[in-house]
């Protein structure tokens, strides 16, 4: 395994992010210590999770899968870099939430940091991130709240997700007028296929010092050969993918992205985790795997090599938006 800084810290993670969305919902809870302890074998040592996955009356289930592992001690909690987040209402789906039980308070900070810590079995987070934006709440107030937490030792760094660029600049502006440490990671939405990151987000996060962690590396199947699984009957596409690819425009990118590594020999999931692994201010994205073999496909991307002629190929098939803001103003 390789490893980075994150952003501007003097903390060192993985390339690859293992992320937890699966543990719970799709992977039960032995095979997700599984996947777990392959990952820490192979030296991956960024876990990232967060208080609603689990999903409806299941929400911070997966929280409590982490916990259970950790206790199961070999320095399991030492070792890794534990990434959680805050903002989403823990009701059951569809009901409300409570008064000040979801968004970013001082108040729902507070309690939720409690309940995370109390799933997690841990006496402190590495990185708190805030999983959306919160528009009723200033940034003032989220900072006097952090920063306690850091005091009491109970959280070390604060990271966001889903964040406009303006935001990242408004948060870590803030943060400096009163002495925080401000934001230090930015989760988005970056791949092949979705590059619009590269507009703002990424711009404002390589400006503020903040590792950028790209979600949906993939893009919900689309980048991992999912018309060659098609046709050999292994994967029948739902949910967003089916949806994305019934656009004419859509299906031609993802089969000329396919024949394109084909020739090469390929294999297009790991070509598409390689290819963010060589983009600028990019730590590593997440990776969610239900399965160990999932979770070794994903390791051989760390050590894959892109020929610049493949990555001018890969650019000709899912054009980036140009440099910002050039792109956009002249």
């Amino acid at each position: 395994m390789k490893y980075t800084q994150l952003g501007r810290t003097g903390l060192k993670v993985s390339r690859l992010t293992l992320g937890t969305m699966n543990f719970g919902p799709l992977t039960n809870e032995p095979d997700s210590h599984t996947i777990m302890d392959a990952a820490l074998d192979a030296g991956i040592n960024y876990f990232d999770t967060a208080n609603v996955y689990g999903w409806d009356e299941n929400k911070g289930r997966t929280e409590e899968i982490l916990g259970t592992w950790f206790t199961q001690g070999g320095e399991r909690r030492d070792k890794v870099v534990l990434a959680t987040k805050v903002y989403g209402n823990m009701a059951v789906d569809g009901k409300p939430a409570w008064p000040n039980h979801d968004l970013l308070s001082a108040v729902n900070i507070r309690r939720s940091v409690e309940a995370s810590l109390k799933r997690l079995q841990t006496d402190y987070i590495d990185i708190y991130q805030f999983h959306h934006i919160d528009r009723r709440t200033p940034f003032e107030e989220i900072w006097q709240a952090i920063d306690t937490l850091v005091a009491q030792g109970k959280i070390l760094y604060a990271g966001s997700s889903n964040f406009p660029g303006y935001k990242i600049a408004q948060a870590n502006e803030t943060a400096a007028r009163r002495g925080s440490y401000g934001l230090v990671s930015e989760q988005c939405l970056y791949n092949l296929a979705e590059r619009s990151a590269e507009m703002e987000v990424i711009p404002a996060s390589q400006e503020y010092g903040l590792g950028v962690i790209p979600w949906s590396p993939l893009h919900s199947g689309l980048l991992g050969g999912v018309l060659k699984k098609e046709g050999e009957g292994k994967r029948r596409t739902g949910g967003r993918a089916a949806a994305e690819l019934a656009k004419p425009e859509v299906r031609a990118q993802v089969q000329a992205y396919e024949d394109l590594l084909d020739k090469h020999g390929l294999a297009p999931g790991e070509v598409a985790l390689a290819w963010l692994l060589t983009r600028p201010g990019v730590t590593g994205p997440i990776v969610g795997p239900r399965t160990s073999e999932q979770l070794t496909s994903a390791l051989r991307a760390v050590e894959l090599e892109l020929s610049e002629e493949l990555l001018g190929a890969l650019d000709e098939i899912f054009p980036g938006p140009g440099p910002s803001p050039e792109s956009f103003a002249w």
